[in-house]
């Protein structure tokens, strides 16, 4: 699914703004569809997981509805921005074909720690997301393990003032290149079980093999960035 002709025309910075909120909501869904998931992948002694595309799909859809109050599987009757609803179609399917790529390591017996964890998955999500589209998705952080989510300037400068302010559930919003783009920023924090691997003491090395950051509950772990074009391309 290539996402061209819903981007055709010029978008108002409202309907931009409540896509770029809905995606990251719906990514971050995602994540938190893996979290749950965790003591299941990570499982040595099982083999089959059961946790299949279509299981995992499921669950999103489940997620996503107790957050938004939106119903994928009933897109069509949805009242979100029209340009929308391709884009969630786009970004369900790149999820799906995230978790289905991972089969063969989350069914693998005799292994604990797989490596497939929401921060893995959002990175690999949001790059095939991006990939078919011109709204481009992106995990990143101050401080990132994987070196793709490094932030560009602009979302370097975002980051570091929400680092100093206390927990934003509001997305930054701002238009740049001269009208052109719309930049969104949605809030990522530490949660209890993040602290596992990001929290302390600083510098010990954690199950993957990266130094702990020394992170506390609810400190700011990075944000999820959203661009999309208001003009015509």
């Amino acid at each position: 699914l290539v996402l061209t002709a819903s981007l055709a025309a010029a978008v108002s910075r409202s309907e931009a703004e409540e896509t770029a909120r809905l995606l990251a909501t719906l990514l971050d869904a995602g994540r938190v569809v893996i979290d749950r998931n965790q003591p299941l992948i990570d499982d040595q002694h099982k083999g089959n997981k059961g946790f299949t595309p279509e299981v995992f799909e499921r669950q999103l859809n489940e997620e996503f509805l107790a957050r938004t109050g939106i119903d994928l599987a009933r897109l069509s009757q949805a009242r979100v921005p029209p340009m929308a609803k391709d884009l969630f179609r786009a970004l369900v399917k790149a999820s799906k074909d995230v978790v289905a790529d991972a089969q063969l390591v989350i069914n693998q017996r005799g292994v604990g720690y797989k490596n497939f964890i929401p921060a893995t998955f959002g990175s690999q999500a949001a790059a095939r997301f991006s990939s078919k589209s011109h709204v481009r998705l992106k995990q990143t952080a101050l401080q990132p393990r994987n070196e793709k989510n490094q932030p560009d300037l602009y979302e370097a400068a975002v980051l570091q003032q929400l680092a100093t302010q206390p927990n934003q559930s509001t997305p930054f919003s701002e238009v740049t290149d001269g009208g052109k783009m719309l930049r969104v920023l949605t809030s990522i924090y530490y949660t209890k079980d993040c602290l596992k691997c990001h929290g302390g003491p600083p510098g010990e090395l954690d199950i993957s093999g990266y130094p702990k950051e020394g992170a506390k509950e609810g400190d700011l772990a990075g944000a999820i960035s959203v661009t999309i074009p208001l003009e015509e391309r």
